[in-house]
């Protein structure tokens, strides 16, 4: 029996068989070889495709694979492999640039896939994901790498892998994947979000743990205390059946909350919202109690399809989630994604620290056709119910103005189509770096509304990278730099009589609800399976005692002292979770 610790990212305990994945999104960079190399690298060629042949013909011809659609796409991978010119024209790029094979493949493979996703034809541009598909099942085989069929199960596991993206795990079936543990990743990564949002059980930051796992032994996966229990004896496995029927037992009756309001026990009412990533999940904030959606990332619509979304995507989505909604309000975030991340816009640079650059607001400033595109949707889907919208990394007022501007330029244009759009939409900023939390007096002037983007304040204030497994003790909300922050900008918010919320991680974790209450927060957004625990301990407290709370950790002056202080306060109120 193996024990490791990581980071809990998502609550629940999962029990099953590992299946062991890699990360589908491989960059391969540029190696060059010695021209007496070329033949060995064409062999390598040669052999990941045959083996990528036999695989497919492998799985297309299982009994269980008989839906027409998944037969055509093996069809369509098939031709491809076999196809004379497509596998010549990697060879020719090996032989006369002097690369590896996978940088051949890959290069290659990304500019078909690029061309296909820029034809007007709908059919032919979805071919797109077809050649990303085809590019990554090659690379498993030219690295080395283990990959297993994830879209194929038939029995429930625990996924393994080094790392996973967000895209990867809103794929999975929870049917029949019970819950994953990442070798990297944060707390906040968006893989993390994901994974809370679908409610599944996950650990990540776990270190080296694919060469300790046997591939039929059984795998814990604890995401209430960030535990993985690898090959468990007989008293261990005993003990987490009992504590997976305990947690079972305990979520139902949080569940049971559903109708009840989120009111402490002296009478003041809190708005608890849900964060989303798709429409579909509209209906999760609903099942648990939501009051509303306080931060729809709208990021999915970028990622998925190798193209960049046209309006009628944007609206469709948007429109399918505010019906959903039956006129609760739903806050629209705008794209918040860097221009390293959208290869196929036009607007595509290479950064050395991205996270520093052209990203989230102001990529949008400057990709203006792809703002205004987002924009347009919005406005037309305001006519639909309650719908705000919310820019992202705001660091300035001029910032805001010029956001604002070009919103009101798209107004225009849709007057001038008579297009109807709610011209009072509340227009609202995130307050997620230090520069809008110190101004946030001059940016409250001009915004209906402000919400505190825990994750990226954090980040930015404590210079910690929050996906980096290596600082990942430093990332806390309970620092002290960063509540003085939290307190001015509601401070701020209160004096200016705008609405503000909080709708980074900070809100879906049970140690900080007091302490938000008690620095007068009254409205907070998390992720959907969250909401019945947090209601719990709103319900279990009376403001007072938040007060209280949030004056005594003013007076610390470490984040580790005040984490131990609010996990005692919130264990006391919420034993189950701790």
């Amino acid at each position: 029996m193996e024990i490791r610790k990581g980071i809990a990212v998502s609550p629940g305990i999962a029990i099953a068989k590992p299946m062991l994945i890699d990360s589908k999104d491989y960059r391969i960079p540029r190696r060059s070889i010695l021209p007496s190399q070329r033949s060995d690298e064409i062999l390598r060629l040669r052999k990941a495709f045959s083996t990528a042949i036999s695989e497919l013909e492998g799985i297309g011809s299982a009994e269980e694979i008989k839906e027409s659609k998944i037969q055509d796409i093996f069809a369509v991978h098939m031709r491809f492999l076999r196809d004379r010119s497509f596998r010549k024209r990697i060879k020719d790029f090996i032989s006369k640039e002097l690369v590896t094979a996978e940088y051949a493949v890959s290069t290659i493979l990304r500019e078909i896939a690029s061309h296909f996703a820029g034809i007007d034809d709908p059919y032919i541009s979805e071919r797109a994901a077809d050649i990303y598909d085809i590019e990554k099942r090659l690379l498993v085989r030219l690295l080395g790498k283990r990959q297993e069929e994830v879209d194929y199960l038939r029995e429930e596991v625990v996924i393994l892998s080094s790392d996973l993206t967000p895209t990867q795990t809103a794929g999975f079936n929870k049917t029949f994947v019970r819950g994953f543990a990442t070798e990297r990743g944060g707390r906040t990564s968006h893989t993390a979000i994901v994974a809370r949002s679908m409610g599944i059980p996950a650990v990540v930051a776990l270190g080296d743990m694919s060469s300790e796992v046997p591939p039929e032994c059984v795998v814990i996966i604890d995401g209430n205390r960030g535990v993985v229990v690898i090959d468990p004896d007989e008293e261990t496995l005993k003990q987490y059946d009992r504590y997976a029927q305990q947690m079972s037992q305990f979520v139902s009756e949080l569940d049971e909350l559903r109708e009840l309001p989120a009111e402490t026990r002296d009478g003041v009412r809190i708005q608890l919202m849900g964060n989303i990533e798709f429409p579909d999940e509209a209906q999760i904030v609903l099942d648990k109690g939501g009051a509303g959606i306080g931060l729809y990332r709208t990021e999915f619509l970028y990622l998925y399809g190798g193209q960049e979304p046209a309006e009628e995507d944007h609206y469709s989505a948007y429109a399918e989630t505010i019906r959903a909604m039956d006129g609760r309000p739903v806050v629209i975030r705008t794209m918040d994604l860097g221009a390293d991340k959208l290869p196929h816009s036009g607007w595509h640079v290479t950064e050395a620290n991205p996270v520093l650059g052209l990203r989230s607001i102001r990529y949008c400033l400057q990709a203006l056709p792809l703002f205004k595109t987002q924009l347009r949707a919005i406005l037309r889907a305001s006519v639909l119910g309650d719908v705000r919208v919310m820019f992202p990394l705001i660091t300035n007022l001029q910032e805001l103005r010029q956001a604002k501007m070009i919103l009101r330029d798209v107004m225009e244009d849709l007057d001038e189509s008579a297009v109807p759009y709610n011209a009072e939409m509340p227009v609202g900023i995130m307050i997620e770096t230090p520069s809008s939390a110190l101004t946030a007096n001059l940016l409250a002037n001009e915004s209906a509304f402000f919400s505190i983007g825990t994750n990226d304040l954090i980040q930015y204030t404590l210079a910690v990278d929050r996906a980096n497994e290596h600082v990942s003790t430093l990332f806390s909300a309970a620092d002290p730099a960063v509540l003085r922050l939290m307190r001015g900008v509601i401070q701020d918010a209160h004096k200016a009589k705008i609405d503000l919320s909080v709708c980074g991680e900070a809100a879906s974790d049970p140690e900080f609800i007091m302490p938000l209450l008690g620095m007068g927060v009254r409205t907070m957004s998390l992720a959907p399976p969250m909401i019945p625990e947090v209601k719990k301990i709103i319900r279990s407290v009376t403001i007072e005692e938040c007060n209280r709370l949030s004056r005594k950790i003013a007076t610390m002056d470490s984040h580790r002292q005040i984490q131990n202080f609010l996990r005692d306060a919130a264990t006391r109120i919420l034993p189950e979770t701790f």
